[in-house]
């Protein structure tokens, strides 16, 4: 049953209420079948960038200054003429080593100042608030042994959709919705084009890569494992939650929203194009932006998705016990063990 129904009337609450998504999962269908369905679908919707580029990173920078890992400044060809920017952090000793490739994490803030949260690096007012919410994740991977990568969604930080801001999702959103694209497509399509660069990086495996972010940071991360098989395993945090319940009858950024996306799916039915591999969900349990009655409504379609596929024990919900956050310490463990059996 639907709940957080706000105290209005309105034609749009009623239509979402008695829906029933046309391509809702269906256990006791073909699966194979289903998720070919889902998958055309999905593109359709996203519409990310079509054309490829050349995958070389141009480095700006190599910094061996810091005691605790080594930072690679480089940027990269997202679309003809269109370059990313983002950060390599890796453990001491690794950085033209020539030894073992290693399993390379990339990491996407959301709603914060841009990628340098990712490090623990505040350049704004209000930037340490956020880093404290767990969200220095490079810090974080490459503590653990991983090569860790911050990358700029468009939006924010060097990438602000507005001058003189530096959290804008509105007008980048709005224009490519003008030209038949979505920014959450576009933002996919950067983590796969980010992929390609960090192929020509000796240090990086990309037969092992792992996507995560909180916010939409998380939101990005959900969509893009949908529709990169490159991504082994993925960690959305605080974005994962129903359609109903949080996109939908709450004020949220524009960047959020795929058109149509709930003429067809509910956010776990999308898990199909996921499985079979792993996923590590983190809530927080006072999270009122994706509350938890949500969450786990449609983890539970989550789990009878990897179920079906013989893989139950890789998804996995972490709930942590404050609101709008990452839970470190709870949601490494979790993603490590599972990485580590892939």
């Amino acid at each position: 049953m639907l709940q957080g129904r706000p105290y209005v009337s309105n034609a749009h609450f009623d239509l979402a209420a008695t829906r029933n998504p046309l391509y809702s999962f269906d256990p006791t269908a073909d699966i194979a079948a289903q998720k070919q369905r889902m998958t055309d679908k999905v593109f359709e919707l996203m519409a990310p960038p079509e054309k490829r580029t050349n995958p070389e990173p141009i480095i700006e920078y190599v910094y061996e200054g810091d005691p605790r890992f080594d930072e690679i400044r480089f940027r990269f060809e997202s679309e003809p003429g269109f370059f990313m920017p983002a950060h390599m952090l890796l453990p001491k000793g690794v950085w033209k080593a020539g030894g073992a490739k290693l399993p390379t994490i990339i990491c996407l803030q959301g709603h914060a100042t841009g990628m340098h949260i990712s490090i623990g690096r505040p350049k704004h007012e209000g930037d340490q608030e956020d880093i404290d919410g767990d969200r220095d994740f490079c810090v974080q991977a490459v503590r653990q042994g991983y090569a860790a990568v911050a990358l700029e969604q468009r939006g924010f930080g060097e990438l602000t959709g507005e001058l003189d801001k530096t959290v804008s999702c509105y007008a980048p959103s709005v224009q490519a919705l003008l030209l038949g694209r979505t920014l959450i497509g576009e933002r996919a399509s950067d983590v796969s084009r980010l992929i390609d660069a960090l192929g020509c990086f000796d240090e990086c495996d990309t037969n092992r890569v792992g996507l995560m972010g909180n916010s939409g940071g998380g939101t990005a991360t959900f969509y893009t494992a949908c529709v990169e098989p490159r991504i082994k395993i993925a960690m959305p945090s605080c974005a994962f939650c129903g359609l109903y319940d949080s996109i939908f009858s709450q004020y949220h950024c524009v960047c959020n929203y795929i058109p149509r996306l709930y003429k067809y799916f509910e956010m776990g039915d999308l898990a199909l194009m996921i499985a079979p591999r792993p996923i590590v969900v983190v809530c927080g349990a006072k999270d009122s932006s994706f509350p938890l009655y949500g969450v786990k409504r449609e983890f539970e379609t989550v789990q009878k998705i990897y179920a079906a596929q013989g893989a139950a024990d890789k998804c996995e919900l972490v709930v942590g016990p404050e609101g709008h956050r990452f839970y470190a310490d709870l949601g490494w463990p979790v993603f490590n063990r599972l990485f580590a059996n892939i």
